[in-house]
């Protein structure tokens, strides 16, 4: 679905070559300055254009993880299936999630194609530590899609826990997969269903 890739691009203009300054920025301001950011590299960088996935995905490695909260993203998208997973099963799901969704934004980037993003108007309270900062998605030939950031505040900065795109949040758009790969098979299945899909893609690059 087009939308749902501009979910992944959009995730991928966020997270991108955040600077240490980035820790002390407020979340509007953050998603502002690093997409910006972004969209700049990429719009410069012919390879990632022309569909070079190892280095898209070098670049995603490189810089998304330190200001993405995989664990929790991942808990959400166990939903109560999390509780009943091993601290060992937890990690593994953590990690072999984190790395679909790395590889899923690689490839949105190499799909860029000269789309803008606007930011709503955005208020914060003194002492919240949870965000959720609203953008549009301008595209050339198409509607212009609405995609939500869900923001928390830790110790070293604010952290990206789930996306909506037109309303619908990543997390749980992958809860009733799981749950229903848990149900046939555990969560050791979906531990091995995650790894095959992205052994899988590991192999086509």
């Amino acid at each position: 679905m087009k939308s749902m890739k501009w979910l992944f691009l959009a995730v991928s203009s966020l997270l991108l070559a955040l600077p240490a300054a980035a820790n002390d920025a407020a979340p509007d301001q953050l998603v502002k300055g690093v997409t910006d950011e972004v969209i700049a590299i990429v719009r410069a960088d012919k390879d990632i254009q022309s569909g070079n996935a190892k280095k898209a995905v070098a670049l995603v490695e490189t810089k998304v993880l330190p200001h993405f909260n995989f664990t929790r993203m991942t808990q959400l998208a166990m939903g109560r299936e999390w509780r009943n997973a091993s601290a060992a099963q937890q990690q593994a799901l953590t990690n072999e999630f984190r790395t679909l969704l790395v590889r899923t934004y690689s490839k949105a980037l190499t799909e860029y194609r000269n789309q803008t993003i606007d930011l709503k108007p955005f208020s914060l309270k003194a002492g919240e530590t949870d965000a959720k900062v609203k953008t549009i998605v301008n595209q050339p030939n198409g509607k212009p899609i609405q995609l939500d950031y869900s923001l928390e505040k830790q110790d070293n900065g604010w952290k990206v826990y789930d996306i909506e795109v037109a309303g619908v949040s990543l997390v749980t758009n992958y809860r009733e997969t799981f749950a229903s790969e848990i149900r046939n098979g555990g969560v050791d299945s979906l531990i091995k269903t995650l790894q095959s899909k992205n052994q899988a893609a590991d192999s086509k690059k």
